[in-house]
């Protein structure tokens, strides 16, 4: 389950003057280096789940401790007793008691043999915990010490900070004067929480500071006169970061409360206060059990008060007077490790909810609310799939035309065959039952109909796949049985419909390497030209229905493909020979491909003649026909050389691009892609 992380604060924003007045006198020390906080970058060996560049290791202890907890145990250069009894130790001090060693150049123990006076530079360490400064005073008997000019790391916790006093209580908590806290790398400024009194408390998770100042790159950005906060990645009951949102006639505040009720499952109340609208009540509760997990949310108004706009007529007011809500439930589990199972209820008040309030809170993907029931085999062989499926379209108001269909049901079986010298064979089948409420009267005639379809797709094929190329023909069968009802709509289609369209195909490639150097970096180059030529027959499909099928945008993989329709009721006519050239960069030593550049082109030797409407004698639109479009596709993924973690929660920083357009060249034969990929880290 995932974690929530909760803030308690006195809120004030930085801005002005009062900022500087309140915080300037919290002046921490400037961190240390690196290589003196116990770093240790991961360098190759780094985990896949890593989202920083390194982690903290405590070194070995460098003597043993005393047979007793209660005794402490020295090695120094040399060795003197003063005039009062005390023990003076100089040179290269250490000194360790139980799990903590203290190390100094010079070390004084009173005579009662109960306190440690050491002067700097001074290290401290404990389980899990370093301190470096410059004077330390520490207790021989309890866990109390003081450190001034200090510079501390957690590392269990992944904190590290500096303070000009830190103090070691008794009973564990950690008291810091002028301090400052941070879970970033050594030598990211990325954020810092900055206070003047900070305690930090490692049983309850939970720091507190006061007059404290959050700073983004060194530039304080927002104040607290006191905050609570969390040190560690335990879930805490308590108050979530608010929301708060202005326009020139009214404001928006969400105050979420978290409730860590069980380490199983969770919940979360949002209040919600909109001046030209009311309380909006929204609600969270998660759990997660051995073999199911699942989540419930949702949101509530009574008596819309219909936004600030003045015309009546304003689609905002549209639902003025009425009770908004929103609810979305998510359950999955599994039977058994092949058979598992997904639920899912989505459903809004009407179709403007998540444009008048938004989709922070929940619902982010407010086109539609699904809803499904899924039942689904994997074995070694077969997958077998039975699902009943729908949405509600989240357009107001909503055609009927524009309705979605609902899927009672839908039943899939698939399974392959492989053999040793290359051959496979491949089954593909769904019996889909199609439905939806609309006036058949008023929606296009082949958007009319509901009904079952039966879709199978038989192929064979052989794949040869040396370390230099490939080389794959294949064959595929793909036959379609309808039997629709077009209800009121008087029409002279036929209702019982076949079609049985063969796809021929095939791929071929060669693979070039070479090693290469760059700036001190090893890579493996690869340059790949490829050959596609695929062979489908145009088939009179102007009577049927239109359920699930849409023409798929150009890109550099429907380059390759044969299918130029996704879903069952078109198959589309195509005699093409794609050729193309593309290059990666690999990694050398972990193999993971850092970037990619590839140009391809398609020569069409027939006219496409099926479009949606399916009708092999009448020409679609120039352009779609005989492929005059060159689309240029750029997808590319960049992870910085740093990642960080916020003051609430750990999240990469990473980024994610991709782009196309197209022009059309007075050729009309041919068709040009391009795709670049990249990824940096």
């Amino acid at each position: 389950m995932g974690k929530r992380l909760s803030w308690t604060a006195l809120v004030g924003l930085a801005s002005g003057s009062g900022l500087w007045v309140m915080t300037a006198h919290a002046a921490p020390p400037p961190p240390l280096p690196a290589d003196r906080l116990d770093w240790q970058p991961w360098g190759e060996q780094a985990p896949a789940d890593a989202l920083c560049r390194g982690r903290y290791v405590m070194p070995d202890y460098r003597i043993q401790a005393a047979p007793s907890p209660e005794q402490a145990r020295s090695e120094s250069d040399d060795a003197s007793y003063g005039e009062d009894g005390e023990t003076i130790l100089g040179g290269e001090v250490v000194l360790r008691r139980g799990e903590s060693q203290l190390e100094s150049p010079r070390v004084r123990v009173n005579a009662e043999r109960d306190r440690a006076f050491a002067s700097g530079p001074v290290t401290l360490r404990d389980r899990g915990l370093l301190l470096r400064g410059d004077a330390a005073e520490l207790s021989l008997v309890d866990d109390q010490a003081e450190v001034d000019t200090a510079h501390y790391v957690l590392h269990d916790q992944r904190l590290r900070g500096g303070a000009q006093r830190l103090e070691r209580l008794e009973d564990g908590r950690y008291r810091m004067t002028e301090a400052s806290f941070t879970t970033c790398d050594p030598g990211d400024n990325l954020w810092h929480l900055v206070g003047n009194d900070v305690l930090l408390d490692e049983e309850s998770g939970f720091g507190t500071a006061r007059h404290a100042r959050l700073e983004v790159a060194d530039v304080p950005v927002f104040y607290w006169p006191w905050v609570r906060f969390p040190i560690d990645d335990r879930r805490q009951s308590g108050f979530l970061w608010p929301t708060l949102g202005f326009s020139s006639n009214s404001l928006d505040y969400a105050q979420p409360y978290y409730f860590n009720l069980a380490p199983n499952y969770d919940a979360t109340l949002t209040p919600r206060w909109i001046t030209d609208r009311g309380l909006l009540l929204g609600g969270e509760f998660r759990y997660l059990f051995d073999s199911d997990e699942g989540q419930i949310e949702g949101a509530y108004l009574a008596d819309d008060r219909g936004g600030s706009a003045r015309d009546p007529d304003n689609p905002s007011r549209r639902f003025e007077g009425e009770d908004r809500w929103y609810i979305d439930y998510q359950h999955q589990g599994r039977f058994s490790p092949q058979l598992r199972y997904q639920l899912r209820y989505g459903g809004a008040s009407d179709g403007r909810y998540f444009e008048d309030y938004g989709g922070d809170f929940g619902e982010q993907e407010t086109e539609n609310m699904p809803r499904l029931a899924q039942l689904d085999y994997r074995g070694s062989l077969w997958r077998l799939e039975a699902r009943a499926q729908g949405f509600q379209k989240l357009e107001d108001p909503l055609r009927d035309r524009d309705k979605p269909f609902y899927r009672l049901p839908s039943l899939t079986a698939n399974a392959t065959w492989r053999q040793d010298n290359g051959l496979y064979q491949q089954w593909r089948s769904n019996a889909t039952y199609f439905w939806r409420d609309v006036d058949e009267t008023i929606v296009p005639l082949r958007e009319s109909a509901t009904g079952g379809r039966v879709h199978l797709s038989p192929a064979f094929g052989w794949r040869g796949e040396p370390s230099w190329g490939f080389l794959e023909p294949r064959v595929e069968m793909l036959h379609t049985a309808y039997e629709v009802d077009y209800g009121d709509r008087q029409t002279d289609r036929d209702t019982s419909l076949t079609r049985t369209v063969p796809v021929t195909s095939v791929d071929a490639g060669l693979i070039f390497e070479r090693e290469l150097d760059v700036r001190g970096n090893g890579y493996r180059q690869t340059l790949e030209p490829r050959l596609n030529y695929a062979y489908v027959p145009a088939r009179d499909q102007g009577d049927f229905p239109e359920f699930d099928t849409n023409e798929r945008a150009f890109s550099w993989n429907q380059l390759w493909s044969p299918h130029r329709f996704s879903g069952a009721d078109r198959v589309g006519d195509l005699n093409r020979l794609s050729y193309g050239v593309s290059t990666r960069f690999l990694a050398d030593e972990s193999g993971r491909e850092r970037f990619s550049l590839g140009v391809g082109q398609a020569t069409y030797f027939d006219d496409r003649t099926i479009d949606m409407n399916g009708d092999p004698d009448t020409l679609p639109p120039k352009g779609m026909s005989s492929g005059t479009t060159m689309p240029f596709v750029t997808a590319r993924r960049w992870s910085p050389d740093w990642t960080g973690r916020s003051p609430t929660a750990g999240v990469p920083a990473t980024s994610c691009f991709t782009m196309s357009s197209g022009v059309s060249p007075s050729a009309t034969r041919w068709t040009c892609a391009i795709a670049i990929r990249a990824a940096m880290c």
